[in-house]
């Protein structure tokens, strides 16, 4: 069946209907909308299969040995962003920290961007299984030795903590989860009562669900609007843990570009959709971006350039925040 098309206008009003009363009361406290849209603009540090050749797929194994492109993308932006009135949040994997130099790290944290936790080698938080944490414990698995899953997840978590601060002084300012999950973490207790030990009190865990279309195609009006709709899943909520919960808002740029092959162009396109979305409805929108996959696919930032446009023109309606802001806002309501 043919879908009749949609203006962008006519297109968010409908999907308004998909509000945060969609969410199931059962899992989480929502809590009322703010006074304006958030806006959050998140860049994972880590290594991207695929990135920068195709056929590039050991980084699989070594997520947080970032090459000099990543670090100086990532430092490019952080200018960019603060000179056109915005924060980044970064989310650092440890390894990195190992580099003969992080002083383009601590650069970015001194122009007042946040950094959180990313864990020491991305591992899988809800893997049961040793092999199954990192690719890397499967090829070296002396590595992790004598630990069950449980325990590998936990040290990677607080030694990326603990190197953040010793190597770059840097305070890690909250923890996302390697790959996004379209449950949060709502079947992990154990994990959030993990990171609320470790002091965490908020976590970056949920992707929604959505359509991606055919790889090679521009993305149809089914897709765009299967994106702008997860927008009201991927509200902040409030485990019964008491851990809070900001999810990343569709579409990544590694499912949009490795995955289904987008231009630069459809990215765009989509990520102001979801961007007016979240302005319309004073709600959260958490850009989910990786510099290791931009730094080929938008080498002119001109993602980050857009949302900094679009929260400008918005007016007193929306500002870009980190995500403890938002976090914050979500505690005190």
């Amino acid at each position: 069946m043919l879908l009749a098309p949609l203006s962008r206008r006519d297109w968010l009003r409908s999907t308004a209907a998909g509000s945060l009363t969609l969410l199931s009361p059962i899992l989480f406290a929502a809590p009322p909308k703010p006074s304006k849209a958030r806006i959050a603009i998140t860049l994972d540090l880590e290594m991207s299969a695929q990135y920068p050749k195709r056929e590039q797929t050991e980084w699989n194994f070594e997520k947080g040995n970032l090459d000099e492109a990543t670090k100086q993308y990532s430092l490019a932006a952080a200018k960019l962003a603060k000179e056109q009135g915005g924060v980044i949040h970064f989310f650092c994997v440890g390894r990195v920290l190992e580099h003969p130099s992080v002083d383009w790290l601590k650069q970015i944290a001194a122009e007042g961007h946040a950094i959180g936790n990313h864990t020491y080698d991305h591992v899988n938080v809800k893997a049961t299984k040793p092999e199954e944490t990192q690719f890397r414990f499967q090829r070296a698995p002396w590595l992790v030795e004598g630990l069950t899953a449980r325990e590998i997840i936990d040290r990677n978590i607080r030694v990326t903590t603990k190197s953040l601060k010793a190597r770059a002084g840097i305070e890690a300012n909250g923890f996302r989860t390697p790959g996004g999950f379209n449950n949060g973490l709502s079947d992990k207790p154990d994990v959030q009562q993990m990171l609320l030990d470790q002091g965490f009190t908020w976590v970056s865990s949920k992707y929604p669900t959505h359509l991606y279309g055919k790889v090679g195609e521009i993305p149809t009006a089914e897709v765009l609007e299967s994106i702008v709709k997860a927008q009201a899943d991927a509200q902040p909520f409030v485990y019964p843990s008491g851990l809070i919960e900001i999810p990343m808002s569709p579409i990544s740029d590694v499912g949009a570009f490795r995955s289904t092959r987008w231009s630069l162009d459809s990215y765009l396109k989509a990520i102001r959709l979801a961007v007016e979305w979240a302005i319309e409805n004073r709600a959260v929108f958490d850009l989910l971006v990786h510099p290791s996959c931009l730094v080929v696919e938008d080498p002119e930032f001109k993602i980050i350039r857009l949302i900094c446009d679009l929260v400008r023109a918005a007016g007193d309606r929306a500002e870009i925040v980190t995500l403890d802001r938002i976090a914050a806002g979500v505690a005190n309501t």
